[in-house]
Formats: C-alpha cells, sequence, structure tokens
C-alpha cells in the first residue's frame, strides 16, 4: 500500500471506527447469535453461559468467523486482567471490541471499492471517486457495515477478491490474428482465488457471484491460461478448504462440513421458511431500492447497459458488463429461494456503487469552461440542489436507523447489566441461582451474554428453534408452534403451565422483561388464580422508547423492565 493509499486508508478506518463505536440501534439477532455468542464462548469457554442456538448445534456456520472475533475478546480480557481494570469499564471494553475490528473489516472493504473502481475507470477519475463517495455516504452500508454478520465479512471478502482478480484476462487483443492475453500477477490471482473461497465456505451463496466472473472470463481465455485459472482455483481452494474443516474440527470437537449441513437444513429440509416467505420479486422492488437508496436512479440505467465513461475502453466496459452479471445472476438465483432479506445480497453493494458511480458523476459535475493549461479537466458541481437533497435523505436515513430505531433492545441489557454490577459489589450480591431476568418477548429481540456479559447473571427469554423433526408439508410442521408462539397465543396459560409452574425448577426473576403491550398480561396473570400466590405485584422499574414504528406488532411500544420485588421481601 503506498503512502497516499494508506493515507486514504486511515480516514476511511477513522469514519468507519466513529461508525462502529456510536451505533446504538439493534438490527437482527444475527450480529449476536451468529458472530458474537460463539465468538464468547471461544475466548472463555462455556462456563461463559452463552446462548448457542440450533444453528451451531447442528453445525451449520462455520467457525471462522466467530474464531476472528474471539480474538478481540481474548486481547481486551487479557489487558484488563493485567491493568486491573474495574469491573463496569472491562464491561464497555467487551462490549466495544468486536466492534473496532468490525470497523477494520468495514473499512477495508470501502477501500478495496475505490481500489477496484480505480482499476475500471483509472486514479482520481470522477467516476472512481464517486464510486468511494456513494459508499461512505450510503445509509446501508452505515447501518450495516459496523455490524459483524457474516454478510458483512463476506462483502470484504467479495470485493477485495474483485480487487485482486486479474481483469485483463477478460480483454484479450489480437495481433497478427493470434490471440495473447496480458500476463497476470501470480500472487494477485491466488489473493483473489482465497479471498473468494473463504468468502463461499463462510457464506455458500457467494459462489453465484464466482461462477459469473468464471465464466466470463474461461469464455476470453486460451486452453493454457484455463489451466493455470483451474490449477490455481484448485490448489487455493483446498487450503482454503483445509483450513475451514481443520477450524471447525477444533471448534465443533469432531469432523463436519458446514456448507453440507447448511444446505441440507435450509434446502433439502426447507427449514429457511420457518422465518419468512417472501415474493419471487422481493429483491427487485425492495431488496436493490434499499441497497442503493438515493444512487439507484444512477444504478439501473448502469445494469441495464454497463459501458466505461472512456469511449476507446471497450475492455473496461467488458469487465462491468462482468459485474452487472453477477448482479443479474445472483439476484435471480436468490430470488427462487422463499426465505429472503437485504443483507443476502449485500455482497452486491460495492459492485452497484461501482456501476453507478460514472452517471453519478456526469450528473452532478461538468467540464469547467477554462483556459487553465493543467492537463487535468477541471470539473465543477452541478445540481447542487438535488444533491443536497440526496444527502439529506441518506443522512437522515442512516442516522435515524443507526441511532434511534430499535435503540432499547441495546439499553434495557445496560440497565440490567450496570444494576447487576453495582449488586456484586455491595454486601449482599444476587445469589448464584436467581434468576435475574425473565424476557418476555419474541425470542432474540436482545443481544444475550456478548451485552449481558457476567456469566452469572443468570437470565431466561423465550426459544424459537424451529421444528428439526418434523418433514416439509406435513401437518407436524405447519401446526408447530415454538415458545414465543404459545406464549403469544395463550399468554396467560403458557405463564401458568410452562414459566411460572409448581416444578422445583420454576424461579421467580428479579425482573421481567417486555414491549409493552404484555402490561396487562402480567397484571392479570398475577391476580389470577394461578398467579396470585406468588404474591408479586410487577412495578415498572426501567422503559424506554423504540422508534417510531415496529414491523412486528409484538414489538409495539417501549420495552419495559417490570420488578417483582420478590427479592426485596424480608426473609
Amino acid at each position: 500500500m503506498s503512502r497516499q493509499g494508506t493515507l486514504r486508508f486511515k480516514h476511511i478506518f477513522l469514519i468507519r471506527l466513529v461508525n462502529a463505536l456510536t451505533l446504538s440501534t439493534f438490527f437482527q439477532p444475527d450480529e449476536y447469535f451468529q458472530a458474537l455468542e460463539p465468538a464468547y464462548q471461544i475466548a472463555f469457554g462455556k462456563g461463559a453461559n452463552v446462548w448457542m442456538t440450533w444453528e451451531w448445534q447442528h453445525q451449520l456456520r462455520s467457525s471462522l468467523h466467530p474464531m476472528l472475533f474471539a480474538i478481540p475478546y481474548i486481547i481486551t480480557d487479557a489487558l484488563c486482567s493485567a491493568a486491573r481494570i474495574p469491573l463496569s469499564i472491562r464491561s464497555h471494553m467487551l462490549l466495544a471490541a468486536p466492534y473496532i475490528l468490525q470497523a477494520y473489516i468495514a473499512a477495508i472493504g470501502d477501500w478495496y471499492t475505490w481500489k477496484l473502481a480505480e482499476r475500471v475507470y483509472g486514479t482520481d477519475t470522477p467516476a472512481s471517486t464517486f464510486t468511494i463517495l456513494l459508499q461512505l455516504t450510503n445509509p446501508w452500508q452505515f447501518y450495516i457495515s459496523p455490524r459483524p454478520f457474516s454478510n458483512s465479512l463476506e462483502t470484504t471478502l467479495t470485493v477485495a477478491a474483485l480487487a485482486h482478480w486479474p481483469w485483463q484476462w477478460h480483454a484479450p487483443t489480437t495481433v497478427k490474428e493470434n490471440t495473447k492475453t496480458a500476463p497476470i500477477n501470480l500472487t494477485n490471482l491466488r489473493i483473489a482465488l482465497l479471498l473468494a473461497a473463504t468468502a463461499v465456505l463462510l457464506r455458500p451463496t457467494n459462489i453465484f457471484i464466482w461462477l459469473t466472473v468464471s465464466l466470463s472470463v474461461i469464455s476470453t481465455l486460451r486452453f493454457t491460461n484455463i489451466a493455470v485459472l483451474a490449477r490455481e482455483a484448485l490448489l487455493c481452494g483446498s487450503v482454503a478448504l483445509a483450513v475451514s474443516i481443520l477450524a471447525d474440527r477444533y471448534y465443533f470437537g469432531f469432523w463436519t462440513f458446514p456448507p453440507y449441513n447448511w444446505l441440507y437444513f435450509n434446502v433439502s429440509k426447507s427449514l429457511a421458511v420457518f422465518y419468512g416467505r417472501h415474493p419471487w420479486h422481493y429483491y427487485l422492488v425492495q431488496g436493490i431500492p434499499l441497497l442503493c437508496t438515493t444512487s439507484l436512479p444512477f444504478v439501473v440505467p448502469a445494469l441495464y447497459r454497463p459501458r466505461s465513461p472512456s469511449s476507446d475502453s471497450p475492455s473496461k466496459t467488458l469487465i462491468l458488463r462482468t459485474l452487472a452479471s453477477t448482479v443479474f445472476v445472483t439476484v435471480a438465483t436468490l430470488s427462487l429461494i422463499a426465505h429472503k432479506e437485504v443483507r443476502f445480497i449485500y455482497p452486491l453493494l460495492p459492485i452497484l456503487s461501482i456501476l453507478g458511480a460514472p452517471h453519478a458523476a456526469s450528473f452532478f459535475t461538468a467540464r469547467a469552461s477554462s483556459t487553465s493549461q493543467s492537463s487535468r479537466p477541471q470539473r465543477v458541481l452541478r445540481h447542487k440542489a438535488h444533491l443536497a437533497a440526496g444527502l439529506t435523505i441518506n443522512i437522515f436515513l442512516a442516522g435515524y436507523l443507526s441511532y434511534f430505531h430499535q435503540r432499547a433492545p441495546l439499553k434495557v441489557l445496560n440497565f440490567l447489566r450496570d444494576d447487576y454490577e453495582q449488586r456484586l459489589v455491595t454486601s449482599s450480591p444476587p445469589a448464584s441461582d436467581e434468576l435475574f431476568a425473565l424476557f418476555l418477548m419474541p425470542c432474540h429481540s436482545t443481544p444475550w451474554r456478548s451485552h449481558l456479559i457476567h456469566p452469572s447473571l443468570n437470565a431466561y427469554a423465550l426459544s424459537c428453534d424451529p421444528p428439526l423433526h418434523t418433514q416439509p408439508n406435513t401437518p407436524e410442521r405447519i401446526n408447530y408452534m415454538d415458545e414465543a408462539d404459545r406464549f403469544y397465543a395463550q399468554p396467560e396459560h403458557f405463564l401458568s403451565q410452562e414459566i411460572f409452574n409448581s416444578t422445583a425448577a420454576a424461579r421467580i426473576p428479579r425482573y421481567i422483561v417486555g414491549f409493552e403491550g404484555i402490561e396487562p398480561t402480567l397484571h392479570s396473570f398475577f391476580t389470577s388464580k394461578a398467579g396470585s400466590k406468588f404474591k408479586i405485584t410487577p412495578r415498572p422499574a426501567w422503559s424506554s422508547n423504540n422508534g417510531l414504528f415496529s414491523e412486528d406488532w409484538r414489538r409495539a411500544g417501549k420495552v419495559i423492565v417490570w420488578a417483582t420485588g420478590h427479592y426485596d421481601k424480608p426473609s
């Protein structure tokens, strides 16, 4: 990396670091349960009391991702122990540690998006400059890139691999009736293939991007170059596969292959639909518009007719057509799968930014009518009102989603953790078997041990494991109800029969956590015949707004913590 490139990367990293450390909202549970929870267990052992979801119990996920995030946990804990950092400060440092790493990963993704654009459009051209501007001002990128999703790492791996890819292979030139191909840097090719293989192992659907790129380049190569590509792909793929298999063997304790398990459970057993069905056009009418937001008017024509701003650059136009093809192939293939989420096509965002950048540059800038003798044409801004409106929309969306929408699921864990830490230093700390908090809300509505931190802070939340024992389209599958479903279907019955029953396993919590819609249910239950014997009158101890709207009626309104008063009664 050149000195100028290092300075540029430092600026991007600083932006993403601030982005990551100020992020204060909840988006999807996978941010925690597919990354931070298993990472926390790797760092602190099974005694850390983490919540390992069914996907980890059945080896659907690669261990490479959580192993990466276990590193900042281990380093931070060692530093805190060596420096004898107070308990509360240690908690905040452990909260921040994985997000500092993710900020670095996100910055690498932005930086390689810029590098790829410069390979296509040239260094410091309007198109390459607008590529990084589109990335840094994109609301989705601001909202998602600092979060430790596997999709976020997949996106960085994909664009970094594309930046190292031998694009000169896509543009053979004819000399004296013989086709020759520009020489390639074998090291860059191997880096690209290793990164691509890792992305595919991390998220198997990433294969569609690389099938498209590979088929495109094969059509332009001579047999000897095809042989080189096949040899290197086999070599690099084998290395990545071996590392992944050994990591999974170490993590799970036996030999397993998560990509196969993922395909088996999600495709053969059709369990993905348990988390929602979406129409075939979801990615067209919602996914890509949400990814692009205000850059959509520039991306659509670029997808329809990708071409280089330089009319004399057919090779660059061919590269852009290949990138556009990856979008069409990936979106078309993933549209066949019933369960869809915008983040599943997140790796396409850097490609969309690169494709749309020339159109954005052409719309917002123009050549200056100057008599300057500068060798580089000067450009001036135009359509400033449109630019200001677009930036205002992006800032509003990024700000609202990152700092206001669904803040309560994080804030409530801060309240519980701080309250627990204060009690630990008193003369009567919570007993080891005390149920500190009971979460009566849709499952995975909050993070877990990655934010509760202390393994002795006992808590219970409703689960929502899918019906692994059932077959698709059977009555048992259709009528299956998980714990959260049963609670919201018959709340008082669920509380009396499954939570506050007469068995020895039933424990009264110090706090009950839920959305405000369950408050009448709690009061009704604890005044009923089944609940009155516990002599509890829940009283609000903490509450927080959770944004202006909710997509799920069960999550509507404030998040409230009710104190049961059970542990405050004289013995």
